[in-house]
């Protein structure tokens, strides 16, 4: 599978524009197979402001992406606000085949900061999406800091891991860190992506890449705005020594013994 990370800053509150951004993207990109676009990309990153503008938007936006898909033959995860039943709003990512079909919609489950966590509605499950032919797992922003959820999705046949996201400073080095991490510990090749620029005060620090089954960072993105169109890498082969997944051993107990053990 051919891969395009784009590392894009969006324009703030204007998602008929960022939707045709994405289609200009996957329109100059024709050997591209799965195109990547950051956390929030359709409306850019302001949670108040964004959970508050996506209850009014056109439908037509979210269309233009499927539309953009099939008419490029590329598959799309694209991070947007997503309006849900009863007037909430997650923070969300669409996924889209090749053919414009939604394959899924991904829902962040654990929400970063007092903001976040004021203006969206969490997501309730991992999700599993087949985009070209590959089974992803696609992961928002924080949710790449926690082992435990690529780890469950990978349990659960995950072959690709991608996390979007609009990290910003002071938080590079976690996301550097996290992303190998994911990869490494899975066994599975995962794509991440990151927003550029500037907006509501932050400063997005970018640092897309191509990660490798064994944590290794294959293709990265310099600074400022990139498109960087690489090979998926393979993931972990079976019978691997270093296959975490099937060495895993369920139900240890966690025992205190000796000092821990007291009262």
């Amino acid at each position: 599978m051919r891969a395009l990370l784009a590392q894009l800053s969006p324009r703030p509150a204007d998602p008929a524009a960022n939707a045709a951004r994405v289609a200009a993207v996957l329109r100059d990109h024709p050997r591209a197979e799965l195109a990547v676009f950051p956390e929030l990309f359709l409306d850019g990153y302001d949670p108040a402001c964004v959970a508050r503008d996506a209850l009014a938007r056109p439908p037509a936006a979210v269309e233009a992406l499927r539309t953009a898909a099939a008419g490029a033959a590329c598959a799309l995860i694209v991070g947007f606000a997503e309006p849900r039943p009863g007037g909430a709003v997650a923070n969300a990512a669409l996924c889209v085949d090749r053919d414009g079909t939604v394959a899924g919609v991904h829902r962040k489950t654990h929400l970063f900061g007092a903001a976040e966590q004021a203006a969206f509605e969490p997501g309730d499950a991992l999700t599993l999406v087949r985009l070209a032919g590959r089974r992803v797992a696609p992961l928002i922003c924080f949710e790449v800091e926690l082992p435990e959820l690529a780890r469950a999705a990978c349990r659960a046949g995950a072959e690709l891991l991608v996390t979007i996201a609009a990290n910003m400073a002071p938080y590079a080095e976690d996301h550097a860190l996290a992303s190998r991490s994911r990869a490494l510990e899975n066994g599975r090749p995962h794509l991440y992506v990151n927003r550029v620029g500037a907006q509501a005060g932050l400063d997005f620090v970018g640092g897309s890449r191509v990660v490798a089954a064994d944590g290794s960072v294959v293709a990265a993105a310099a600074a400022g705005e990139a498109l960087l169109e690489h090979e998926v890498p393979a993931s972990r082969p079976a019978g691997d020594p270093l296959d975490y997944l099937a060495q895993m051993r369920d139900g240890l107990p966690v025992v205190a013994q000796g000092a821990a053990a007291l009262p």
